[in-house]
């Protein structure tokens, strides 16, 4: 743990012991915030801040993050990939969750190893130079099953997430852990960890709770602190309610922060804002909640959640796209945001049934980065430029954001324009629609305060355009190195003060006429006029200070000019986007982060599809970069010295150009992708529900003997407890099997089954399949009647029922207790056609094999159901062929029931230079007979398919879990629903277009493979 001397640290312990955050100097006379603790003094001086921002290690520096959940991609060696992704955005932290589910099934036994280790995760971030904000809860949300809560809570009889003793023991033992080794991940330890959030959205309580319970907050808090946490606790609200703000009392974070999703999840109606939806009082409600702390966005919409039934992540990627960005995102900055983290900057896969039930496999979220990790959507290219424009802007952290203004700076009342003005140099002038949502294009000037007095702009004659929705920052005294811009219309994408030169990027939407101007840029040079060194589409003006005055119409033709030792590219928004700022590492332990952690030396690199990063190497520049088409490369701003160009590992010629740039011509040969067709594989089938045979042994099942239940809100209805959760089965189906004597040749049976949102459930007696509940979107429960007939009087039967589970739900509305809906069946009547009641019993049960003592240690506890092949282990590489007959999921099975297939699927996949993104894709025929459909891959549940109510046909499976040179085990388990039973109509492997990478190589996650289990029935 780096400290201050120790004679400093006893000064500060007797002035400020008993003081929990308080203002103290640093040399230079800016006020940081210290953390301190009563008992011990100050705990760390390394991650301070003020009430406009973060400092990190004495260096002022604005928080640009986005939402990354490693235990959504369960490949540890592709961590690094997607923090360089996320790094070349100009981004320089993470936040990440922690499920608490996964890492401790079985309370008491907390395991975070194998693909649950964070320790691949944190030497990756500092490997990429990315710092992380760690929420471990214990709660979480994240549409994970349980808000994170793992289903044994379900048996706590007290509130969760209040102070209730067993709820607050249940916690101890995972947060004991997780929040120990995210201690020592700290940045005071030598890590990447530089701020911590307790608990999520704790924001609102229901009737018959204390809410804020700040014992409970307090008690959390405690927790990581008593485990080493040393960094600045900062909490998410759930809106700016002011929750556990600084100076609240017990149960207070030292940073304030809320969320925000302004345009909410309708991914219906993609093109539709909301009326009024744009939060405009951010920055005033921040002065009355939290003044000393910096601005805060904890939770920012980078996305959308999509539930069954839904429309899909593309809809979704359009309703939060380029344009959400442009206005949304700059909106934000308007109100001071220095703290920005968006949620999600890469989604993942809900695997292994740790999604809820409010979504499906996959969490692609409509993110800048999609779930198989490319970067092709247009948002991320806006998110870059945003980016790398405050990596290069630190005075917009101490601007003073003013109230959003029509009529003031601008004549035209159909433009707002927010003001964000500084006490010295360098406003910024946020420029949307009056109307936020707008689609006109709308014409303008603007008349801006700069050190030369109010100018009205565009000078040169024309206006200003805004086309649709789009938002701009103007600035105006805003420092270049040595050059100042008295003003730009042109937004700023970076600037570079290289040894030799000063090198700007403007850019404009494309037909745009943007003017700026630069003050005396010839002061002090031998130069005397502007060198256009491409295109002729500039007009220049000298005024009588010697500004120049610069205007230009955005369009794919560059234009290229040099002011002395100034150079200025100017281009339109799409060319934009083909530059990348790629950081020079610096010195010390941690290179990664850079020379500097605001203005980091750098290159600028124009082209490729990804600039990872540079590196010096003796006399070699070297870049790693990688390529979806041919294309050059330019490299600006060469290091003294240099003389050599490496690309991933290969020297490149290179011409130079007359501003001493390099230009090279990668050869860029992408291979034709072949990958098998999955219909031509030797498949093998499996009965996967012997349970209904006449000759099926079922004394190992779970006898349900519960006739009371700890579940706390849904009382029971039953002689007996038929809830999973009871018994230690949480996720995934469940069976179930109810023995009765039949009275009469007609009994009706009423049956209550709960799973989640779009579950089902069937029922068979005996051998004879009765009906099935087929599910929709939004039906979490199901009342189901089935007529049993030609019933012979005296005789035993017995019924079996098969309930499907899409997760537990989230428990965000405190008091209510929603992850505590059980799962299973709710209640039955069995009436004989007398109308009697007739009993059943004994009932049995299973899920998982073991329960919460799951097998797989390996892939964790919620990756396998109750289904046949699942507690066999069958769904395992490798499986006992000699237990399966030959059979095909393209030809299914013709009776209600449930069937398991395999087969093996060899790849030869050019992985080490090409990153190939595969996906297994389900023919989506509308005709077929209803099913459902789970995939397995080597052993990872990778896909909940279904086929009745979707949305997903598609399921990506990444390197890592594939083995892309060598042979794979794929599964596929379907249920037909109906009598007549069903078919897979169509499966196939579909590769995406290859990309030249230069990520590090994938490793593959290579799990146990099958071995007969123990006490499997």
């Amino acid at each position: 743990m780096k400290m201050k001397p120790d004679s400093l640290l006893s000064a500060f312990a007797l002035l400020l012991t008993g003081i929990n955050a308080s203002r103290v100097g640093i040399p230079g006379g800016r006020p940081r915030e210290i953390i301190l603790d009563s008992r011990n003094g100050p705990l760390q001086d390394i991650v301070t801040w003020d009430e406009y921002s973060l400092y990190v290690h004495g260096e002022r520096v604005m928080i640009f993050s986005g939402e990354v959940h490693p235990f959504r991609l369960p490949v540890p060696s592709l961590y690094l990939d997607l923090f360089q992704k996320i790094k070349a955005l100009g981004f320089n932290t993470v936040s990440f969750y922690v499920d608490w589910a996964l890492l401790e099934g079985k309370p008491g036994k907390f395991r975070a190893d194998g693909i649950f280790d964070l320790e691949p995760f944190f030497e990756a971030a500092t490997k990429a130079g990315i710092y992380l904000l760690a929420r471990p809860g214990p709660y979480i949300n994240a549409e994970v099953s349980g808000g994170g809560f793992p289903g044994w809570l379900q048996r706590v009889k007290g509130i969760l997430r209040t102070d209730a003793p067993d709820y607050l023991h249940a916690t101890d033992n995972y947060m004991a852990h997780i929040a120990s080794i995210i201690a020592q991940a700290q940045i005071t330890n030598g890590g990447p960890v530089i701020l911590y959030q307790p608990e999520n959205e704790y924001s609102a309580g229901n009737a018959g709770v204390v809410f804020p319970n700040k014992p409970y907050f307090q008690y959390v808090i405690d927790q990581a602190r008593n485990a080493g946490i040393v960094v600045p606790l900062i909490n998410n609200d759930a809106f700016p309610g002011g929750t556990s703000a600084p100076g609240t009392g017990l149960g207070s974070v030292d940073i304030y922060g809320h969320d925000a999703y302004p345009v909410g999840f309708d991914c219906a109606h993609p093109y539709t804002w909301p009326e009024n939806g744009l939060p405009t009082t951010y920055h005033q409600t921040h002065l009355s909640q939290s003044p000393s702390t910096p601005f805060s966005l904890v939770e920012f919409q980078g996305g959308s959640f999509d539930p069954f039934g839904g429309w899909g992540f593309e809809q979704c990627s359009v309703l939060v796209n380029h344009e959400f960005e442009r206005v949304f995102y700059k909106n934000n900055y308007a109100a001071g945001v220095t703290i920005f983290n968006l949620y999600m900057i890469f989604g993942g896969t809900n695997w292994g049934n740790l999604g809820h039930p409010g979504g499906y496999t996959s969490y692609d979220y409509g993110s800048s980065i999609r779930e198989d990790r490319t970067v092709d959507r247009e948002k991320y290219s806006e998110l870059k430029l945003q980016g790398q424009f405050l990596k290069v802007s630190p005075g917009y952290m101490t601007t003073t954001p003013g109230n959003v203004t029509t009529g003031v700076y601008s004549d035209n009342q159909d433009i707002a324009i927010t003001p964000l003005l500084a006490e010295e140099s360098g406003n910024f002038f946020v420029v949307r629609h009056a109307n936020y949502s707008s689609t006109e294009s709308t014409s303008y000037t603007v008349k801006l305060p700069t050190s030369d007095g109010e100018i009205t702009i565009p000078q040169q004659g024309g206006s200003l355009t805004l086309n649709g929705r789009d938002s701009k920052i103007h600035v105006t005294d805003y420092p270049v190195g040595n050059y100042t811009l008295l003003y730009s219309t042109a937004e700023v994408f970076t600037w570079k003060a290289f040894a030799n030169k000063t090198v700007l990027v403007l850019y404009g939407g494309t037909d745009e006429l943007h003017e700026y101007a630069v003050k005396n840029p010839f002061a002090g040079t031998k130069a005397t006029k502007v060198n256009k060194i491409e295109g002729n589409g500039v007009t220049i003006h000298t005024s009588e200070d010697l500004t120049l005055v610069l205007q230009w119409t955005a369009s794919p033709s560059r234009q290229v000019i040099q002011l002395g030792d100034l150079v200025i590219h100017m281009v339109d928004r799409n060319s934009a986007y083909n530059y990348w700022v790629p950081t020079l590492p610096g010195s010390g332990n941690q290179p990664a982060y850079g020379s500097s952690l605001m203005n980091p030396a750098a290159v600028i690199v124009n082209g490729g599809y990804l600039v990872r990063s540079v590196a010096i190497q003796g006399s070699a520049l070297s870049l790693q970069a990688d390529f979806n088409v041919t294309t050059p490369l330019e490299i600006i701003g060469i290091p003294h010295g240099i003389s050599k160009l490496v690309v991933n590992g290969e020297e490149l010629d290179y011409t130079v150009s007359e501003l001493g740039d390099w230009i090279t011509n990668p050869t860029i040969d992408l291979p034709d992708v072949q990958v098998p067709e999955l219909s031509s594989l030797t498949w093998y089938h499996l009965d996967s529900l012997p349970e209904i045979h006449s000759n099926y042994d079922d004394s190992h099942w779970q006898l349900a003997y519960h006739k009371t239940t700890n579940n706390s809100i849904a009382p029971l209805k039953t002689p007996v407890s038929l809830y999973g959760s009871d018994y230690g089965f949480n996720t995934g189906t469940l069976l179930f099997r109810g023995r009765f004597t039949a009275s009469t040749a007609q009994q009706q049976l009423s049956l209550t089954t709960q799973g989640g949102s779009a579950f089902a459930s069937s029922v068979w007696l005996n051998d004879r399949f009765i009906g099935s509940f087929k599910g929709f979107d939004a039906a979490e429960s199901a009342n189901s009647s089935y007529e049993l007939n030609n019933l012979i009087r005296g005789r035993r039967y017995t019924l079996t029922i098969v309930v499907d589970s899409t997760g537990l739900h989230e428990n965000w509305d405190i008091g209510l207790d929603g992850m505590k809906s059980p799962r299973g069946i709710i209640d039955y009547a069995l009436t004989s056609s007398k109308g009697t009641h007739v009993p059943i019993s004994p009932w049995k049960l299973t899920g998982n094999l073991g329960g919460e003592d799951y097998r797989d240690i390996f892939r964790g506890p919620l990756n396998e159901g109750g289904l046949y092949f699942e507690r066999q282990g069958f769904h395992l590489p490798s499986p006992p062929l000699h237990a399966f007959s030959r059979g095909s999921p393209y030809k299914g099975i013709s009776h209600a029931g449930i069937a398991y297939y395999t087969a093996k699927l060899h790849l030869d996949i050019p992985a080490d230079k090409y990153d190939v993104p595969l996906s297994f894709v389900f023919d989506n025929t509308t005709s077929a007979a209803p099913y459902r459909a789970l995939l397995y891959v080597n052993g990872f549940q990778y896909g909940k398919y279904v086929s009745n109510i979707g949305p997903q046909t598609e399921f990506p499976v990444p390197e890592g879990i594939l083995n892309y040179n060598g042979d794979n085990w794929i599964g596929v388990a379907l249920w037909a629903l109906e009598s007549h039973g069903a078919k897979v109509p169509g499966l196939k492997l579909k590769a995406r277009s290859p990309i030249l990478t230069s990520r590090s190589k994938v490793e593959l996650v290579k799990g146990p493979s099958y071995k007969k289990r123990y006490g499997a029935y």
